[in-house]
Protein backbone atom coordinates (compact mmCIF):
# COMPACT_ATOMS: atom_id res chain seq x y z
CA UNK A 1 0.00 0.00 0.00
CA UNK A 2 1.75 3.04 -1.54
CA UNK A 3 0.90 6.26 0.87
CA UNK A 4 0.70 9.50 -1.10
CA UNK A 5 -0.32 13.05 0.99
CA UNK A 6 -2.22 15.29 -0.94
CA UNK A 7 -3.70 17.91 1.55
CA UNK A 8 -1.35 18.75 4.68
CA UNK A 9 -2.47 20.07 7.99
CA UNK A 10 0.25 22.91 9.93
CA UNK A 11 -1.27 23.99 12.89
CA UNK A 12 0.41 26.76 14.57
CA UNK A 13 -0.41 29.53 17.60
CA UNK A 14 2.27 31.84 16.12
CA UNK A 15 4.51 30.49 19.25
CA UNK A 16 8.22 29.91 17.94
CA UNK A 17 7.44 26.46 19.55
CA UNK A 18 4.23 25.97 17.29
CA UNK A 19 6.09 27.64 14.38
CA UNK A 20 8.48 24.30 14.36
CA UNK A 21 5.53 22.48 12.28
CA UNK A 22 6.08 24.65 9.23
CA UNK A 23 9.32 23.44 7.96
CA UNK A 24 7.97 19.65 7.76
CA UNK A 25 5.03 20.59 6.18
CA UNK A 26 6.33 22.81 3.59
CA UNK A 27 9.45 20.16 3.10
CA UNK A 28 6.65 17.36 2.66
CA UNK A 29 4.14 19.38 0.52
CA UNK A 30 7.25 19.95 -2.16
CA UNK A 31 8.18 16.08 -1.74
CA UNK A 32 4.69 14.90 -2.46
CA UNK A 33 3.12 18.00 -4.05
CA UNK A 34 0.73 18.13 -1.77
CA UNK A 35 -1.32 21.71 -1.20
CA UNK A 36 -0.21 22.87 2.40
CA UNK A 37 -2.76 24.30 4.94
CA UNK A 38 -1.35 26.70 7.32
CA UNK A 39 -3.65 26.74 10.02
CA UNK A 40 -4.26 29.18 13.53
CA UNK A 41 -7.15 28.40 15.88
CA UNK A 42 -8.76 31.08 18.08
CA UNK A 43 -9.16 29.77 21.26
CA UNK A 44 -12.26 32.29 22.72
CA UNK A 45 -11.50 30.39 26.04
CA UNK A 46 -8.42 31.95 26.11
CA UNK A 47 -9.61 35.34 25.15
CA UNK A 48 -12.30 35.66 27.52
CA UNK A 49 -9.80 36.56 30.02
CA UNK A 50 -9.06 39.93 28.75
CA UNK A 51 -11.60 42.74 29.10
CA UNK A 52 -11.83 44.27 25.57
CA UNK A 53 -13.07 41.10 24.21
CA UNK A 54 -15.96 40.71 26.61
CA UNK A 55 -17.36 44.31 26.01
CA UNK A 56 -16.34 44.43 22.23
CA UNK A 57 -15.84 40.18 21.25
CA UNK A 58 -16.93 40.82 17.40
CA UNK A 59 -14.32 44.19 16.50
CA UNK A 60 -11.95 42.13 18.70
CA UNK A 61 -12.40 38.48 17.11
CA UNK A 62 -11.80 40.50 13.43
CA UNK A 63 -8.99 42.35 14.90
CA UNK A 64 -7.70 38.97 15.14
CA UNK A 65 -8.51 37.24 12.09
CA UNK A 66 -6.78 40.16 10.45
CA UNK A 67 -3.55 39.93 12.27
CA UNK A 68 -3.56 36.01 11.97
CA UNK A 69 -4.08 36.53 8.00
CA UNK A 70 -1.41 39.01 7.81
CA UNK A 71 1.32 37.06 10.03
CA UNK A 72 0.14 33.82 8.00
CA UNK A 73 1.43 35.81 4.75
CA UNK A 74 4.34 36.88 6.19
CA UNK A 75 5.53 33.18 7.06
CA UNK A 76 4.87 31.90 3.89
CA UNK A 77 5.65 34.14 1.54
CA UNK A 78 9.30 33.07 0.63
CA UNK A 79 7.70 29.23 -0.46
CA UNK A 80 6.43 28.93 -3.71
CA UNK A 81 4.65 26.06 -2.26
CA UNK A 82 0.43 25.70 -2.91
CA UNK A 83 -1.16 27.21 0.10
CA UNK A 84 -3.68 28.30 1.94
CA UNK A 85 -4.56 30.09 5.32
CA UNK A 86 -7.22 28.60 7.62
CA UNK A 87 -8.14 30.94 10.43
CA UNK A 88 -10.68 29.18 13.01
CA UNK A 89 -12.65 30.26 15.87
CA UNK A 90 -13.35 27.59 18.79
CA UNK A 91 -11.14 24.80 20.73
CA UNK A 92 -8.08 24.10 18.70
CA UNK A 93 -8.50 20.34 19.10
CA UNK A 94 -12.25 20.05 17.44
CA UNK A 95 -11.67 22.54 14.97
CA UNK A 96 -8.61 20.99 13.36
CA UNK A 97 -10.53 17.89 13.85
CA UNK A 98 -13.18 19.21 11.97
CA UNK A 99 -11.37 20.49 9.27
CA UNK A 100 -9.76 17.34 7.92
CA UNK A 101 -13.14 15.80 8.04
CA UNK A 102 -14.29 18.99 5.66
CA UNK A 103 -11.26 18.85 3.23
CA UNK A 104 -10.41 15.54 3.42
CA UNK A 105 -6.70 16.37 4.86
CA UNK A 106 -4.28 13.32 5.06
CA UNK A 107 -1.81 14.71 7.64
CA UNK A 108 -1.63 16.77 10.31
CA UNK A 109 1.63 18.05 11.50
CA UNK A 110 1.38 19.65 15.41
CA UNK A 111 4.60 20.26 17.38
CA UNK A 112 5.25 18.67 20.87
CA UNK A 113 7.23 19.23 24.31
CA UNK A 114 7.68 17.15 27.07
CA UNK A 115 4.92 18.14 29.31
CA UNK A 116 3.95 15.87 32.54
CA UNK A 117 1.91 16.43 35.97
CA UNK A 118 -1.25 18.18 37.13
CA UNK A 119 -0.71 20.97 33.75
CA UNK A 120 -1.30 17.82 31.57
CA UNK A 121 -3.83 15.63 33.58
CA UNK A 122 -5.84 18.60 33.51
CA UNK A 123 -5.65 20.70 30.51
CA UNK A 124 -4.01 17.88 28.35
CA UNK A 125 -2.50 19.06 25.41
CA UNK A 126 -3.65 19.94 21.52
CA UNK A 127 -1.30 17.59 19.93
CA UNK A 128 -2.34 14.83 22.31
CA UNK A 129 -6.30 15.43 22.08
CA UNK A 130 -5.61 15.08 17.79
CA UNK A 131 -3.77 12.06 18.26
CA UNK A 132 -7.31 10.60 19.65
CA UNK A 133 -9.61 12.48 17.61
CA UNK A 134 -8.12 12.90 14.03
CA UNK A 135 -9.21 11.09 11.23
CA UNK A 136 -5.40 10.83 9.74
CA UNK A 137 -2.24 10.31 10.40
CA UNK A 138 -0.76 13.07 12.62
CA UNK A 139 3.28 13.82 12.45
CA UNK A 140 4.20 15.18 16.30
CA UNK A 141 7.17 17.58 15.38
CA UNK A 142 10.30 19.65 17.65
CA UNK A 143 12.35 21.64 16.35
CA UNK A 144 14.05 20.76 12.87
CA UNK A 145 17.66 20.43 14.30
CA UNK A 146 16.27 17.31 16.50
CA UNK A 147 14.51 16.23 12.94
CA UNK A 148 14.23 15.18 9.16
CA UNK A 149 14.82 18.28 7.72
CA UNK A 150 17.58 20.07 6.51
CA UNK A 151 17.61 23.26 8.01
CA UNK A 152 19.39 25.01 5.19
CA UNK A 153 17.60 23.07 2.30
CA UNK A 154 14.17 22.44 3.77
CA UNK A 155 15.07 19.25 2.30
CA UNK A 156 14.13 15.86 3.73
CA UNK A 157 16.42 13.80 5.19
CA UNK A 158 14.44 10.47 6.07
CA UNK A 159 17.48 7.74 6.95
CA UNK A 160 15.93 5.60 9.72
CA UNK A 161 12.78 4.54 10.64
CA UNK A 162 11.20 2.66 13.88
CA UNK A 163 8.19 0.99 13.11
CA UNK A 164 6.49 0.13 16.49
CA UNK A 165 5.04 -2.74 16.39
CA UNK A 166 2.35 -4.74 19.03
CA UNK A 167 0.52 -6.54 15.96
CA UNK A 168 -2.60 -4.77 16.41
CA UNK A 169 -4.66 -3.57 13.91
CA UNK A 170 -3.44 -0.01 14.43
CA UNK A 171 0.12 -1.10 14.25
CA UNK A 172 -0.37 -3.22 11.48
CA UNK A 173 -1.24 0.17 9.58
CA UNK A 174 1.69 1.87 11.30
CA UNK A 175 3.64 -0.98 9.18
CA UNK A 176 2.15 0.16 6.15
CA UNK A 177 2.86 4.06 6.15
CA UNK A 178 6.35 3.07 7.87
CA UNK A 179 7.64 1.07 4.67
CA UNK A 180 5.92 3.26 2.31
CA UNK A 181 8.19 6.30 3.26
CA UNK A 182 10.87 4.33 3.34
CA UNK A 183 10.44 3.11 -0.55
CA UNK A 184 10.01 6.72 -1.17
CA UNK A 185 13.16 7.80 0.65
CA UNK A 186 14.77 4.84 0.80
CA UNK A 187 15.67 4.39 4.11
CA UNK A 188 16.79 1.98 6.83
CA UNK A 189 13.60 0.39 8.43
CA UNK A 190 13.85 -0.94 12.84
CA UNK A 191 10.47 -3.13 13.14
CA UNK A 192 10.38 -3.08 16.77
CA UNK A 193 8.08 -5.46 19.35
CA UNK A 194 8.59 -4.49 23.12
CA UNK A 195 7.72 -7.65 25.57
CA UNK A 196 6.88 -6.62 28.97
CA UNK A 197 9.09 -9.11 31.32
CA UNK A 198 7.07 -10.11 34.54
CA UNK A 199 6.90 -8.32 37.66
CA UNK A 200 9.49 -10.69 39.56
CA UNK A 201 11.52 -11.91 36.07
CA UNK A 202 14.61 -12.09 38.35
CA UNK A 203 12.52 -14.91 39.79
CA UNK A 204 11.83 -17.28 37.11
CA UNK A 205 13.14 -20.89 36.59
CA UNK A 206 15.93 -21.76 34.36
CA UNK A 207 12.53 -23.40 32.62
CA UNK A 208 11.04 -20.25 31.94
CA UNK A 209 13.71 -18.46 31.24
CA UNK A 210 14.35 -20.64 28.18
CA UNK A 211 11.15 -20.10 27.59
CA UNK A 212 11.42 -16.38 26.82
CA UNK A 213 14.05 -17.23 24.44
CA UNK A 214 11.53 -19.08 22.08
CA UNK A 215 9.26 -16.38 23.00
CA UNK A 216 11.57 -14.20 21.35
CA UNK A 217 12.64 -16.20 18.37
CA UNK A 218 8.53 -16.89 17.68
CA UNK A 219 8.39 -12.90 17.83
CA UNK A 220 11.03 -11.84 15.57
CA UNK A 221 9.42 -14.73 12.77
CA UNK A 222 6.27 -13.34 13.43
CA UNK A 223 7.95 -9.51 12.73
CA UNK A 224 9.45 -11.02 9.76
CA UNK A 225 6.57 -11.91 7.83
CA UNK A 226 4.40 -8.38 8.27
CA UNK A 227 7.43 -7.68 5.61
CA UNK A 228 6.26 -8.33 2.31
CA UNK A 229 9.09 -10.01 0.09
CA UNK A 230 9.16 -7.49 -2.57
CA UNK A 231 9.96 -4.65 -0.29
CA UNK A 232 13.59 -6.17 1.10
CA UNK A 233 14.48 -5.17 -2.51
CA UNK A 234 13.93 -1.82 -2.01
CA UNK A 235 14.76 -1.34 1.93
CA UNK A 236 17.32 -2.24 4.68
CA UNK A 237 14.92 -4.14 7.21
CA UNK A 238 15.79 -5.06 10.67
CA UNK A 239 13.61 -6.88 12.88
CA UNK A 240 14.31 -6.20 16.98
CA UNK A 241 12.93 -7.93 20.02
CA UNK A 242 13.32 -6.06 23.18
CA UNK A 243 12.13 -6.34 26.67
CA UNK A 244 11.01 -3.65 28.98
CA UNK A 245 8.51 -0.50 29.27
CA UNK A 246 7.27 -0.22 25.88
CA UNK A 247 8.07 3.69 25.30
CA UNK A 248 10.98 3.46 27.35
CA UNK A 249 12.75 0.96 25.02
CA UNK A 250 11.01 2.32 22.19
CA UNK A 251 12.77 5.84 23.41
CA UNK A 252 16.15 4.57 24.30
CA UNK A 253 16.29 2.43 20.73
CA UNK A 254 15.61 5.96 18.35
CA UNK A 255 18.32 7.99 20.83
CA UNK A 256 21.00 4.50 19.97
CA UNK A 257 19.77 4.25 16.75
CA UNK A 258 19.72 7.58 15.76
CA UNK A 259 16.11 7.20 14.11
CA UNK A 260 14.69 9.90 11.93
CA UNK A 261 11.00 9.28 12.16
CA UNK A 262 9.38 6.59 14.69
CA UNK A 263 6.01 5.39 13.17
CA UNK A 264 3.36 3.66 16.15
CA UNK A 265 0.01 2.72 16.00
CA UNK A 266 -2.67 4.76 18.28
CA UNK A 267 -5.07 2.67 19.69
CA UNK A 268 -8.75 4.31 20.96
CA UNK A 269 -8.55 4.50 24.22
CA UNK A 270 -11.04 6.87 25.76
CA UNK A 271 -9.69 10.51 26.43
CA UNK A 272 -10.57 10.43 30.05
CA UNK A 273 -8.21 7.25 30.22
CA UNK A 274 -5.47 8.67 27.43
CA UNK A 275 -5.51 11.79 29.82
CA UNK A 276 -5.14 9.97 33.24
CA UNK A 277 -3.14 6.88 32.26
CA UNK A 278 -1.50 7.56 29.27
CA UNK A 279 -0.82 5.23 26.41
CA UNK A 280 2.86 4.05 25.09
CA UNK A 281 2.09 6.57 21.77
CA UNK A 282 1.32 9.34 23.77
CA UNK A 283 4.72 8.75 26.18
CA UNK A 284 7.06 8.10 23.15
CA UNK A 285 5.58 11.41 21.15
CA UNK A 286 6.21 13.28 25.10
CA UNK A 287 9.73 11.90 25.39
CA UNK A 288 11.08 10.82 21.98
CA UNK A 289 13.95 12.90 20.14
CA UNK A 290 12.45 12.79 17.16
CA UNK A 291 9.19 13.40 15.51
CA UNK A 292 6.64 10.51 15.48
CA UNK A 293 4.22 9.24 13.22
CA UNK A 294 0.71 8.45 14.53
CA UNK A 295 -1.61 6.36 12.83
CA UNK A 296 -4.97 4.70 13.84
CA UNK A 297 -6.82 1.69 12.00
CA UNK A 298 -9.21 4.71 10.35
CA UNK A 299 -6.45 6.79 8.81
CA UNK A 300 -6.42 4.71 5.55
CA UNK A 301 -6.86 8.44 3.08
CA UNK A 302 -3.59 8.51 1.99
CA UNK A 303 -3.76 5.17 0.46
CA UNK A 304 -3.18 4.48 -3.25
Amino acid sequence: MRMRFKSIVCATDFSDFSNRTLPYGIAIAREFGAKLYVCHVIDLTALTMYGEFQIDPVGQQDRIRQEADVQLKKMLAPHTIEWEPLILVGQPAAEIARVVDEKGIDLVISATRGRSGIKRLIMGSVTQRLIRTLNCPLLAVQSPEQGFIDPAAGAIRLKKILIGCDFSEDSALAVSYGLSLAQEFEAEVHLVHVVEPPVYEEFMTPSEQAEKLVLTDAVTERLETLVPAEARNWCSLKSEVLRGRPYEELVAFSMAKEIDMIVLGVRGYGLVKSLLMGSTTDRVVRNAPCPVLAVSAQATRAAV
